[in-house]
């Protein structure tokens, strides 16, 4: 097997950037999702509210600002938001956790207001503010304002298959889903359909990983990426019916780097598309009553 995509999500909900290499760290993919909107209440903002937030293609810049560039092509870079300069902190929430995250400027909010609606563009100065969910991890392990994991892996060969069903749901028939449907970090090749079902420790490169929790699906996944529009019931339609995992339609597998021995610093090592994938641990994690 081997890695066959590799994506970054500078703002969470956000269009992709898919580099060639990607540097891992504790809470994530080196960018990935450490940008997110907010409301009024500091709720995360995400395609599920919003789908034109897919539609903003999002830069990382060598200074550390963020580059947006609206369908129109409008355009603004915004500085990296910091505690340490000053810059004012609001209280967020993803899912329920509530952390500090810096926010970013002024022009910066009425951008975002013109292109998607009143909210605020905020930055994770500190990425170990906010913990993964401790039935999942272990004490310390920190997550950038992804939905609740570091990393998300899918696998060519489950999206085949999960196509092929679709396909068999649809007899006048249904357009073939692309991966970024699912909008995963990682993308794996070579294995059989839902293998990763089974996976529990996994080698990507030089790195090694804990697959810990099964990827419940929302309706993000009826959004076209490209488009922003809604496409109807597909896929949860049929992943309710052929593949739930922990009571709902899964697609994919939440993975949580591992530390490699004598490495400190943010900086665990870098993943590269090519990259050998090995399965180091796999058996059951979950209960089968739980499958739903």
């Amino acid at each position: 097997m081997q890695l066959t995509g590799l994506h970054v999500y500078p703002v969470k909900s956000m269009y992709r950037l898919s580099p060639g290499t990607a540097a891992v760290e504790p809470w994530g993919l080196a960018g990935d999702r450490r940008w997110m909107l907010a409301d009024a209440t500091g709720r995360f903002v995400s395609q599920r509210e919003n789908a034109a937030l897919g539609q903003i293609r999002a830069g990382l810049l060598p200074d550390g600002a963020l580059s947006l560039t609206a369908p129109g092509g409008s355009r603004i870079e915004v500085p990296a938001p910091a505690v340490a300069a000053g810059d004012p902190l609001a209280e967020v929430e993803v899912w329920g956790t509530r952390f500090r995250a810096a926010e970013a400027a002024k022009d910066a909010h009425q951008w975002i207001a013109e292109h998607l609606g009143d909210y605020r563009l905020v930055h994770l100065d500190d990425p170990r503010a906010r913990p993964v969910d401790p039935d999942y991890s272990e004490p310390g392990s920190t997550v950038s304002m992804a939905d609740g994991f570091p990393l998300l892996l899918t696998t060519t060969a489950s999206l085949d298959r999960l196509n092929e069903l679709i396909a068999a749901e649809h007899p006048d028939g249904h357009e073939t889903l692309p991966m970024e449907r699912f909008r995963p970090n990682v993308v794996v090749g070579g294995a059989e359909p839902w293998a990763e079902d089974g996976w529990r420790r996994i080698r990507i490169g030089d790195l090694t990983f804990k697959v810990v929790k099964p990827c419940g699906r929302c309706v993000v996944t009826t959004t076209d990426q490209e488009s922003g529009e809604r496409r109807g019931p597909e896929p949860l339609r049929t992943l309710a019916r052929h593949h739930r995992l922990l009571k709902k339609a899964a697609f994919g597998q939440n993975l949580i780097p591992e530390r490699p021995a004598g490495v400190t610093g943010d900086a665990l090592g870098t993943l590269r598309v090519g990259d050998e994938v090995e399965v180091l641990e796999d058996g059951a994690q979950w209960p089968a009553d739980a499958r739903g």
